[in-house]
């Protein structure tokens, strides 16, 4: 069994597949395995990366899998988790690429803690600009509660830095079912998997490690297209809320799953001009229905609570269901 099995999604990233596979190259060892997978990319990614792959096969454990139509990040990922052998096991993505040295680190830092996973830093690439942005927890090192890490509903937490790429996670996680992504989930796909993971998980650490490089601006990326795909957030906080809504502590918790669906929804409908405008009309149907869906008393204090210009884009959207309902 390989000590860690390293998930690299890659579609359509011919530009910078190079630095991911080279930055793996840094990282290899005979105790690593890196599951490759190409999600039906129409460019020279799935050649590329298959070059790479052989180069890789010298000095780690590769397996490289080539999907038969395009399934998205999330599908990718999964492919890559049933594939996988490793006692622990890491995401990269395929734009984005690691510092030399950097995943021996990161075994070393959850072996020694013993918990389910453990969370990192990463570093934001934007063209040649690098920041720092911190795992939004300042205990360092020491072995916590994931879902105590989930509140306070009202100020950014553990649930809000989904990146599933800044962290490692032991295989106990896989066999108990709290690895996959929901399957299709075009983007957001992080969030209900990391809602899921901070409630059902048993411990978990964050460690001052910093090595993943996180490239912010890719074209291809769903984050910089605003087409239909986007709106796949309302399915994924959706998922969130009435998995939360069946939790032991639905009480306390459905309060930050609500804000933040809420806080999503707000900066979507701020920034109309970058979706097309079929899609901008569908966001604010879908939008509105989304609020209609969530617990009202729990939403009406959100509101209350929330910065007044977030709060009056969504009391407008609200009321436009209520009067819609009266015209009826």
């Amino acid at each position: 069994m390989p000590k860690l099995s390293v998930i690299v999604p890659f579609y359509n990233v011919q530009q910078y597949a190079p630095d991911a596979l080279r930055s793996l190259r840094t990282n290899a060892g005979s105790d690593i395995e890196f599951v490759l997978v190409d999600d039906h990319s129409k460019d020279e990614t799935a050649a590329i990366v298959e070059r790479g792959a052989e180069e890789l096969s010298g000095v780690a454990q590769v397996r490289f899998i080539r999907h038969e139509a395009n399934g998205g990040l999330a599908t990718a990922r999964n492919t890559g988790l049933d594939a996988a052998r490793g006692e622990y096991l890491t995401f990269l993505d395929g734009d984005d690429w690691l510092a030399p040295g950097y995943l021996a680190e990161l075994v070393s830092a959850i072996e020694e803690l013993g918990c389910d996973f453990v969370r990192t830093d990463h570093v934001r690439a934007t063209a040649r600009a690098r920041s720092v942005h911190r795992a939004p927890v300042g205990l360092r090192g020491e072995v916590m509660d994931p879902r105590e890490a989930i509140l306070p509903a009202d100020r950014t937490t553990s649930v809000d830095y989904a990146y599933a790429w800044a962290g490692a996670y032991h295989r106990r996680l896989l066999d108990k079912g709290l690895l996959h992504f929901t399957d299709g989930l075009r983007t957001a796909e992080d969030r209900p998997w990391i809602w899921k993971l901070h409630r059902e998980a048993e411990s978990f650490a964050v460690v001052n490690l910093l090595g993943v490089f996180y490239r912010r601006g890719v074209a291809s990326s769903l984050t910089q297209v605003g087409d239909a795909r986007q709106l796949h957030f309302i399915r994924a906080f959706d998922q969130v809320v009435e998995e939360t809504a069946a939790d032991r502590d639905a009480a306390t918790l459905l309060p930050k799953a609500v804000r933040t669906y809420c806080a999503i929804i707000a900066h979507h409908l701020s920034d109309e001009s970058k979706w097309e405008p079929a899609v901008a009309k569908q966001l604010r149907v879908m939008a509105a229905a989304a609020i209609k869906r969530m617990p009202q008393d729990i939403l009406a204090d959100v509101l209350d609570t929330m910065d007044v210009r977030r709060a009056a884009t969504l009391r407008r959207l609200r009321r436009r269901i209520t009067t819609a309902k009266a015209a009826a």
